[in-house]
């Protein structure tokens, strides 16, 4: 009687503590991040945002309900978020959440806050049927709104609402000034790279010729792929804008690949002259490099024609990253006709920071020449390795005070072409291009967002042994795993029997 006592006391303390710990996780939110970017926890950045928050900030999340399971494991990651935001900012960032699906009424005006559906598949008695759910919010504040159409996991939401309530809530954007005039990619052929820079910044062109160009107002310079010379009285400008304490980021062509007419030319605008002024040389090569990306070729077999993709090592893919806010996170950025960046220091206190290098089997061959695309590759085409293509250069570059210039030697990474040849950059392509600029003309912190999330692991990418062990290890592992544990339980029992078998044993 006493034990079966102990054991309802027993029973009724357990609940009783589960109860207590309900309550207080309904009062206090906590969670713990155990990933290794740390991507459900919140940055600096966003808590400097939050903290700073003089008026409500609204967010109505439009979810759907009834979604399988990683979706609805969406919508409690980001209804979390929201607590944290809720929690750090003291009360000022509200939500709620609504579910469009409920009625007519509801979606349409889901819709025409600017949360569009999207088709998802559920599987239903062994059928896959296409649903229609809602996963975006609307973030609000005061008079302003900013549409999150759709919501992504990990830092991508973080970032997402810190960049929305940033631009609603920041009173004077620093400015941006993209250089024209020389011959270079205009905004219009930079879309992604405009609408990224427009969430923080104020960014416009700029022409050096024009009397009204006032260079003060901007906080960083981009210049873009270059094809005509600068004029002397131009880069006295620059010089005194870098004396002046502000930045520049370049990206730029020391040559120039024609895959129409399968020939490479030397490039020269004046540019690399004043570069080198400054203790850094992007040379007149080639890069060429066993880590590639692919061109499209048409090929013909009888009376057949057909398209094959076939590697171009003077596509060099670039993954070997500093670890810097500029590239940190960055897994792949496709170059196109790249060259090789050298410093030798020209006095004074001036630092060269190589930011992304070439892979260890690569080379570079000098123009003019003649592309072959279907050249046979040796590997003694690539003697050399970790060739820089990024570069950061800091100090008093022309005297006065400290500044800094960040230089690619690529002028098309970042372009997306304009009318019929538009096309979409890689991420990491449009990452390198933000960050350069966003780390050179803003000390929020929001940099670190972008990239804290790891967007790719390519497998292929890998060498052959090590795709072997982890197919073998994935397929072992479970295996093994099962074993121990029964190879344990057996020893455990056998051990359990033999003391019971002892005569000593009580």
């Amino acid at each position: 009687m006493k034990n079966s006592k102990s054991t309802y006391t027993y029973i009724l303390l357990i609940i009783g503590v589960i109860i207590l710990i309900n309550l207080l996780g309904d009062r206090f939110f906590l969670r713990l991040d155990f990933t290794a970017d740390k991507r459900f926890t919140l940055s600096k950045a966003t808590k400097d945002i939050l903290g700073s928050l003089k008026e409500p900030v609204t967010v109505t999340a439009y979810f759907s309900e009834e979604l399988p399971q990683q979706f609805s494991q969406l919508r409690r990651d980001f209804k979390e978020e929201l607590i944290e935001y809720s929690n750090r900012s003291n009360g000022k960032v509200m939500f709620e959440f609504i579910n469009p699906n409920k009625d007519e009424a509801t979606e349409q005006k889901a819709m025409q806050e600017g949360i569009n559906p999207v088709l998802i598949n559920v599987r239903e008695k062994d059928q896959v049927k296409q649903q229609k759910a809602y996963m975006g919010a609307v973030v609000h504040h005061g008079d302003k709104k900013e549409v999150i159409p759709f919501i992504q996991s990990g830092s991508a939401m973080e970032y997402s609402l810190s960049t929305s309530i940033k631009k609603m809530t920041v009173e004077n954007k620093p400015k941006v000034g993209i250089l024209q005039g020389h011959g270079e990619t205009s905004p219009n052929a930079l879309a992604q790279v405009m609408q990224s820079l427009l969430v923080l910044y104020v960014a416009e062109p700029v022409n050096l010729d024009q009397a009204s160009a006032n260079l003060n107002e901007y906080k960083t310079l981009v210049i873009i792929s270059p094809g005509d010379s600068f004029p002397p009285s131009h880069l006295v400008k620059l010089d005194e804008f870098l004396a002046n304490g502000k930045n520049i980021c370049i990206a730029m062509d020391r040559v120039n690949g024609d895959l129409q007419t399968a020939s490479g030319t030397e490039l020269k605008t004046g540019l690399e002259k004043w570069l080198e002024g400054k203790g850094v040389r992007v040379n007149p090569n080639f890069i060429i490099d066993q880590n590639c990306g692919s061109v499209t070729v048409n090929q013909q077999q009888g009376y057949m024609s057909f398209q094959t993709n076939m590697k171009f090592p003077y596509l060099p893919l670039i993954t070997k990253f500093a670890d810097h806010p500029v590239t940190k996170g960055l897994t792949s950025v496709l170059l196109q006709f790249a060259s090789s960046i050298d410093f030798s220091s020209p006095g004074g206190d001036v630092t060269f920071t190589p930011l992304a290098t070439t892979s260890e089997k690569t080379g570079t061959e000098n123009p003019p020449l003649t592309f072959n695309i279907n050249r046979n590759w040796q590997q003694q085409d690539f003697p050399r390795s970790g060739l820089t293509v990024c570069a950061l250069v800091s100090g008093k570059l022309s005297g006065g005070m400290n500044s800094r210039m960040i230089i690619i030697s690529d002028g098309d990474f970042p372009s997306n072409g304009e009318g019929q040849q538009a096309r979409q950059i890689p991420p990491d392509n449009l990452n390198l291009m933000v960050n350069s600029i966003d780390w050179l003309s803003d000390d929020t912190g929001l940099i670190d967002l972008r990239t804290k999330e790891v967007t790719s692991r390519p497998i292929d990418q890998m060498d052959d042994s090590k795709k072997s062990m982890l197919k073998y290890l994935n397929f072992l592992l479970p295996i093994l795993l099962i074993i121990g544990i029964g190879m344990v339980r057996y020893q455990s029992r056998r051990n359990t029997r033999i003391r019971r078998m002892n005569e000593n044993y009580l």
